[in-house]
């Protein structure tokens, strides 16, 4: 009884002295072939042999302790690194999404400095067009409801000039989710001919304000003071590019504008409205020699284009 308490307190010189070790070692030995424990005793053999099953248990261990193993199964083209694979290197794509990201995050800050919950801005559409309406927008942004959701949607934000078609479909649904507010107002060719261009532009950005405007909101119009708006705004220069609710209402008015002239292109065969939405553009001015103005161009406005073409 003395030796087996000495055992106890002193195992490892036991199992190597006492005649009946051998079956002391026999349960290590059977497990030293087991794949489980050469897996749990070899973290190394582990992470080559089964990345699949660490992955699909532990995908916290994955990104966190297993970047290598990572992008070693991933494939080369989205992987490639420059630093010797600890960081991917950004591609082209990325690299313009991130520029375009920083672009709208300087236009919300712009909105942000001024302190207010509320911003509200207005911009126009159509205005240098030879043909079709004048369409202006206000929008309104809560600030202190714009969720988390919708800043990230709208982090692809600008001025809707520098976006294509498509990008500026996909913003329109956005803004108008976003938005606290959104108006939209139409200025038709008979009436930007009988009031004048520049006076039937403020007239709508001063409707479009005074729709979404609530007390206490900062209004913002984009170029243009509008005299007879019955809000205070303040009018900033190129306020499409610097200012979020100005963007916000630019793509708003530039999108509602361009599906009109797309619906009634085949109205008016042959001045191409489904692709210059009313603008000047070579073939435009061709063939408006050839065809005469329709209907829906302006006869008032000042184009250098008509001048040329001696229907000014």
């Amino acid at each position: 009884m003395a030796l087996v308490a000495r055992g106890s307190t002193a195992r490892g010189a036991e199992r190597t002295t006492d005649p009946d070790a051998p079956r002391t070692p026999d349960p290590a030995a059977e497990r030293t072939p087991d794949p489980a424990a050469e897996r749990t005793t070899d973290p190394d053999a582990e992470r080559t042999r089964e990345p699949a099953a660490e992955r699909t248990t532990d995908p916290d261990t994955e990104c966190t302790t297993e970047p290598a193993a990572e992008r070693t199964t991933a494939p080369a083209g989205e992987r490639r690194t420059t630093d010797g694979g600890d960081r991917p290197a950004p591609t082209a794509s990325a690299k313009r999404a991130a520029r375009k990201r920083r672009r709208a995050a300087r236009l919300f800050r712009f909105d942000r400095d001024f302190g207010a919950r509320f911003v509200a801005g207005a911009d126009e559409a159509g205005r240098g067009s030879l043909a079709g309406p004048l369409v202006a927008a206000g929008v309104l942004i809560d600030y202190a409801n714009l969720t988390l959701r919708d800043r990230r949607a709208l982090g692809y934000l600008d001025d809707s000039k520098q976006r294509s078609c498509d990008e500026r479909e996909a913003l329109y649904p956005v803004v108008i989710r976003a938005a606290a507010r959104v108006s939209v107002t139409v200025r038709c060719v008979r009436g930007i001919d009988a009031r004048g261009l520049h006076r039937t532009n403020l007239a709508a950005l001063a409707r479009s304000l005074e729709r979404v405007a609530v007390p206490g909101a900062v209004c913002l119009t984009d170029g243009f003071r509008a005299p007879q708006c019955a809000v205070a705004h303040e009018a900033v220069i190129d306020g499409d590019a610097r200012s979020a609710a100005i963007a916000a209402a630019s793509v708003i008015a530039k999108v509602t504008r361009d599906r009109y002239m797309h619906r009634v292109a085949d109205a008016y065969p042959g001045f191409g409205f489904d692709g210059n939405v009313g603008y000047s553009t070579p073939e435009h001015r061709a063939a408006i020699v050839e065809r005469g103005p329709s209907s829906l161009h302006r006869r008032s406005f000042a184009s250098i284009a008509y001048s040329q073409l001696r229907l000014g």
